[in-house]
């Protein structure tokens, strides 16, 4: 353990941490000492970004543990939070200490200091505030696999001392765990505090895996459906909570999960524990959307503020083949209210094709709600064109002005009389790629829109310049202006795989590209090289190029999806192609997770549709 007197015999100069030398960090670690409460919070906020930067260690962080044990001691008021440093920069995966990757390794250094520090640390054990003594025990933790006997022994004594005596439950629970941590296997199922039984269950449950032995599953159901009342519910050194682990724990098993999230709803869903774990079935397992709905529907009345819940319902609801009566009137009360759960109740609504949804969305319209109605109600053209016309004309911008554009498109051929509104939105550069695109695909041309598209593609930015070349050729079958386009934006060193996904309109009329296209069916980059093969085809309209590089990008990721769907344009999948397809439709469990740049569809299930549309093929 060093006092700050000694920062200046370490050369921090010659470390590294995440932003370079680590000439700050003595700053920080006197900060800490100051009486000042937001000087030393900030102090150890810096010190998380620096020598512990998302999960990262470097160079400095070994040599600051000793100061920053120190500080443990004897700053004031930052036990908690420095523990936590402590604990967070010591974490490792105990299975690799003996690889050859752990000798001479930053995480080896911190726990070596660690170990020296950490008996002058163990009175942090009997601290008056659980939240330290709860902190110092996952300090305890991060190290227990590399401790030698000796000291084992001594912290092994110190734990079970807490376990069997903390007055704070959860403190016990803490205990339990580290006991383990340190060799010590205790399942206590019949203790008398719920929270020492449930992380004994967990314990029990993490060693077993599933199917989970039914006395566990009590326990879960029983003692998980009301949290500790604490707010230090610290992770532990791998950087989840106990709540988190036991969610993952639960999900690993979906018919369990339902279980136990619908028991911890109808024991009044506190904390939104058990909503939230419905929500994790769905997101893991497929085809649980049903009984997830059911759950989050019962959960609804419980929820002093129920917008996280009614985004879940949206966002799930449109998966789920005709939802409910009771959960679509359910929606329309709260879509009715004036208050904020009013918005995406009416999105859930809309979303689950109610028709109702309608005169609400016409009623308090949004760019969001008007881009989902026009989504689910394409045969209201009549009364949503005119509102997504105004809503351009009044000037929407960003996010917005590029929804509203892009509600036009399931109307066909009657959005082209927003053809106004797109103009001046191309004219004053808002949303201008997709109203350039929009404009493209109309089909009307005039001299004022082919000369906004020409000057468009002057822009500096190059999206906005292959977009109205492209929507250029479209209104005026000529194809040079996007030919010089391409050729200076595939010639340069930005993200080519963007401008390669315009190609389609030109087709054939590009093939003066090939020469630049054809060296990118090799390139280093996933997206570069299906977007390359994706264009050859566009371009030469035979498959025999792409079908070979597309099948070696397809599968469970975003580029292997987006590879998926190029293949099924192609018409061929190769028949080396058909197992993985078979285990990619078969599985019970969710192969992606997903994105919010996915759109409307979960991009599992893409995967699993266009996985039976390619193995149709033959």
């Amino acid at each position: 353990m060093r006092s700050p007197a000694e920062l200046d015999d370490v050369r921090w100069s010659d470390l590294t941490h995440a932003y370079g030398p680590a000439e700050d960090v003595p700053e920080l670690i006197r900060a800490l000492y100051e009486d000042d409460e937001e000087t030393a919070d900030e102090a150890v906020y810096e010190l998380y970004g620096n020598i512990h930067h998302q999960g990262t260690v470097y160079q400095a962080s070994a040599p600051a543990v000793p100061f920053l044990a120190h500080a443990v001691l004897h700053a004031p008021g930052k036990r908690e939070d420095l523990l936590m440093l402590l604990a967070v920069l010591a974490d490792h995966d105990p299975s690799a200490v003996e690889s050859p990757h752990w000798t001479g390794s930053h995480t080896a250094a911190i726990c070596a200091e660690l170990r020296e520090v950490l008996p002058e640390l163990l009175p942090c054990l009997g601290d008056p505030g659980r939240g330290v003594r709860r902190a110092a025990l996952r300090t305890v933790a991060a190290v227990a696999d590399v401790l030698p006997d000796a000291l084992r022994a001594l912290v092994v004594e110190r734990v079970d001392a807490l376990h069997a005596d903390d007055p704070v439950p959860a403190v016990r629970a803490d205990a339990l765990i580290v006991l383990n941590r340190l060799g010590r296997t205790l399942e206590p199922l019949d203790s008398p505090l719920s929270e020492v039984r449930l992380a004994a269950a967990q314990l029990a449950a993490e060693r077993s895996g599933p199917p989970y032995a039914p006395e566990l599953v009590e326990v879960f159901a029983e003692d998980g459906a009301e949290p500790d009342p604490g707010d230090d519910d610290y992770p532990w050194s791998d950087t989840t909570t106990q709540d988190q682990r036991l969610t993952d724990l639960l999900t690993r098993e979906p018919d369990v999960a339902l279980t136990v999230a619908a028991r911890w709803i109808a024991a009044g869903d506190v904390g939104s524990r058990g909503s939230w774990l419905a929500g994790g079935i769905a997101e893991k397992w497929r085809d649980r959307e049903r009984e997830v709905l059911d759950l989050s529907l019962a959960a609804l009345p419980h929820q002093d503020k129920p917008n996280t819940l009614l985004r879940t319902i949206g966002h799930w609801i449109g998966h789920a083949p005709e939802p409910g009566a009771d959960l679509r009137d359910t929606l329309h009360r709260y879509a009715g209210a004036a208050d904020e759960s009013a918005e995406p109740a009416l999105l859930a609504l809309v979303n689950s094709r109610d028709p109702r949804a309608l005169d609400l969305v016409l009623e308090r319209p949004t760019a969001r709600l008007l881009e989902a109605a026009a989504r689910h109600f394409p045969e209201a053209s009549d009364r949503l064109i005119p509102v997504i016309r105004r809503e351009l004309a009044a000037g929407a911008t960003g996010n917005d002005g590029i929804a509203l554009v892009q509600a036009l498109e399931p109307f066909g051929a009657a959005a082209a009389v927003a053809r106004p509104e797109l103009i001046d939105c191309l004219r004053t550069r808002r949303a201008a790629i997709v109203a350039a695109r929009r404009l493209g695909a109309n089909g009307v041309r005039t001299p004022e829109i082919t000369d906004l598209l020409l000057d468009a593609t002057r822009s500096s930015d190059p999206s906005l310049r292959g977009t109205a070349a492209v929507a250029h050729h479209r209104l005026t079958g000529d194809p040079s202006v996007a030919l010089r386009t391409y050729e200076e934006l595939l010639s340069s060193k930005g993200q080519t795989h963007w401008y390669l996904s315009g190609l389609e309109p030109l087709g054939g009329a590009a093939a003066p590209l090939l020469p630049l296209v054809e060296p990118l069916l090799e390139a280093g980059y996933d997206w570069t090289r299906k977007a390359a093969a994706e264009a050859h085809h566009w371009i030469t309209g035979s498959p025999d190029r792409a079908v070979p590089v597309l099948a070696e990008l397809a599968g469970p990721s975003p580029v292997g999806v987006s590879a998926l769907k190029a293949l099924a344009t192609t018409g061929r999948c190769p028949e080396e192609l058909h197992p993985a397809l078979r285990s990619y439709v078969s599985s019970p469990k969710r192969l992606l997770p997903d994105s919010p740049f996915s759109g409307q569809d979960h991009p599992d299930d893409e995967l699993r549709t266009l996985s039976r549309m390619l193995l149709m093929l033959g």
